[in-house]
């Protein structure tokens, strides 16, 4: 039998007191944390380590324990999240209506169709690459899993998860081209094909 225990009933059980924050300030203050990285290992130390090394039981041995290994660290945490509230504090007062509109137009309009049209750059940048020209599949190609030519080379484009996938019954006899969507865009092995 599976059963759940919530973070809030852990709290429960542990005698812990659960902190009441007003509405927005925990999400906010966790999003500043992410930009700020306030809380990595090399501001607060590796914290899986450390709670290895603790032998106490209460929160309040580990507190005390804690703050003899690191004693700066909730202090330099809280600085750089604070730091990076007043950024966004800042960058808060900046947005208006336009920018809001201009926001959700490159979302719904630019990203969706770049995430629906990157096969297309996917190939050009490897014909330019390979100095010849592209074109995508006719339909009666993308029925045999060809999702476009580079030069005279069928290809078939497909995610790195893909290549992970080796037991998938669809066998494709043509050149694959893996990509991986990062931050600021896509990165793309050509190997089979340059």
């Amino acid at each position: 039998m599976k059963v759940k225990i919530s973070n809030e009933e852990i709290r429960r059980y542990l005698d812990i007191e659960t902190p009441e924050f007003p509405k927005y300030v925990a999400p906010l203050v966790n999003l500043a944390n992410q930009y700020a990285q306030g809380t990595r290992p090399k501001v607060v130390g590796q914290m899986s380590e450390l709670i290895q090394q603790f032998t106490g039981k209460s929160l309040s041995e580990w507190e005390r324990w804690y703050l003899e290994q690191k004693p700066d660290a909730i202090r330099n945490a809280t600085e750089k999240i604070l730091q990076m509230l007043k950024n966004l504090k800042n960058a808060i007062d900046k947005i208006d209506q336009t920018v809001v509109e201009q926001w959700v137009r490159d979302l719904v309009i630019v990203k969706t169709f770049m995430g629906l049209r990157f096969q297309e750059a996917i190939l050009k940048k490897g014909a330019e690459k390979k100095g010849t020209n592209y074109r995508l599949s006719e339909q009666d190609e993308e029925s045999k899993g060809i999702d476009g030519y580079i030069g005279d080379v069928p290809v078939s484009i497909k995610p790195y998860t893909y290549e992970a996938k080796a037991a998938l019954p669809e066998h494709i006899d043509i050149k694959i081209i893996y990509y991986r969507k990062i931050d600021d865009g896509i990165e793309v092995d050509y190997g089979e094909v340059l």
